[in-house]
């Protein structure tokens, strides 16, 4: 699934996720009654504002900023991106704004590909989609643990960035094994447009979420466009007649269980932006690599999903002892050999592709969350929705049929698009 973040923390110090309009600076996360997470305020500012980019380093782009920020509400993504500009602007800002805007394209492009490959891979692999979920977490503890060791060898990662408190990864496993889990079976039953409409929410819940327990503060601006984006997705998925509409003959626990997920996404989001401001203490103002945490998420996540076998196997209406046939006929299907690959067309490549897509999107916004801040991360990825939707709803390889969508679809996806605008806009000055 596309992971999406949408709260706003960047340490300056970590090339974390926070720039511009101002908000309570936060630092290490620690538990109390309370709140979740609750930081300490003004961490060190590092005074080292030169930026370097090159693939060996995961730029991958490190950067760090001298700006003090007032403490008043969340700021918006654009105003982050090109507001407040210095009189004289130097070379490291600039880098920083070709990086923000590289990195952007990058996860626009990939955030697209995501969303129209899980719709595919799923055609083959719709009656094992727990199969392909433990297949995609698998292949990442493999590729994400590999990466972190070479960069490790090479010295890219250092032991101070391993030896960071590993609890927040905990969280992590656990929420993203709902989402993927739940985001995969709602995925296998929902039509093709409805799955990024539906994943949309995920701002709603990060809202909701940062504001509980982080204690964040919005702007007018940014609460009436999360409100404008749940509307649009309430007008656009129950459009049209009681016959024609596209969650039509659905039944409700389809499209909960994709809002489901987004909630689970949003939620390990703000984990993981903890583990960020967090690692600046630990690490003295270096910045956190991206591959720790997505190595340790997705190790936990693979973990979580593995305990969680007894549940989805009663869901399944498989007993513990049908779960070795189960995983033996997901096996067949998913390399589409032997007799019990019946309905498979289209794998191994479409389930491939999307795993490997996963990972490249993955990758991609973690990187634009280093040289920007969350919400432009957020944007960026969402900005590929009406993109994924009308894409969706054309015939594809395996999905022939395409689907219409009705006027009220469209209304509805623009209602949720001036939502996404409404939320990213500047503040007065």
């Amino acid at each position: 699934m596309n992971f999406l973040t949408a709260a706003r923390t960047r340490s300056s110090a970590a090339s974390l996720h926070n720039s511009g309009g101002g908000y309570r600076r936060p630092s290490r996360a620690i538990v109390t009654r309370r709140t979740f997470l609750r930081f300490r305020s003004d961490p060190p500012i590092s005074r080292d504002n030169n930026v370097t980019c090159s693939l060996s380093s995961n730029g991958f782009c490190n950067k760090g900023s001298d700006v003090r920020k007032p403490k008043n509400l969340v700021p918006s993504a654009l105003e982050n991106s090109a507001g407040a500009i210095p009189a004289t602007p130097s070379s490291g800002d600039e880098n920083r704004r070709l990086a923000v805007v590289g990195w952007s394209a990058t996860t626009l492009l990939l955030a697209v590909g995501n969303r129209v490959l899980q719709k595919l891979a799923l055609v083959p692999m719709k009656n094992y989609p727990f199969f392909l979920a433990q297949v995609n977490g698998i292949v990442y503890v493999g590729v994400y643990f590999s990466v972190l060791l070479m960069r490790y060898r090479a010295g890219l990662t250092t032991g101070e960035m391993l030896a960071i408190p590993k609890w927040p990864f905990v969280a992590i496993g656990v929420l993203e094994a709902f989402s993927v889990v739940s985001g995969m079976y709602a995925g296998a039953m929902l039509p093709g447009p409805a799955i990024p409409l539906l994943y949309q929410t995920f701002l709603v819940w990060q809202l909701v979420f940062s504001s509980l327990l982080l204690e964040r503060r919005y702007s007018l601006n940014q609460i009436i466009g999360c409100l404008f984006v749940g509307a649009g997705v309430v007008v656009a998925v129950t459009s049209g007649a009681s016959h024609t509409r596209m969650l039509a003959g659905i039944g409700i626990l389809w499209p909960a269980l994709m809002v489901a997920s987004s909630a689970f996404q949003a939620g390990a989001s703000i984990v993981k932006e903890s583990i960020f401001v967090d690692a600046a203490a630990h690490l003295k103002g270096k910045s956190l690599d991206t591959f720790v945490v997505n190595a340790f998420g997705s190790g936990f996540q693979v973990l979580f999903m593995l305990l969680f076998l007894p549940i989805l196997a009663n869901l399944e209406g498989l007993s513990i002892t049908g779960l070795p046939s189960y995983f033996k006929d997901g096996t067949a299907c998913f390399l589409n050999l032997g007799g019990n690959s019946i309905g498979c067309n289209g794998a191994p490549l479409l389930p491939a592709l999307y795993i490997a897509s996963n990972i490249l999107f993955n990758i991609s916004i973690l990187n634009l969350l280093r040289v920007s801040d969350a919400i432009i991360a957020s944007l960026a990825a969402r900005s590929a929705v009406p993109i994924a939707i009308y894409v969706l709803s054309l015939p594809l390889p395996f999905l022939p049929q395409g689907v219409t969508l009705s006027p009220l679809f469209h209304l509805g996806s623009m209602i949720l698009v001036l939502g996404l605008i409404l939320y990213n806009l500047p503040k007065p000055r």
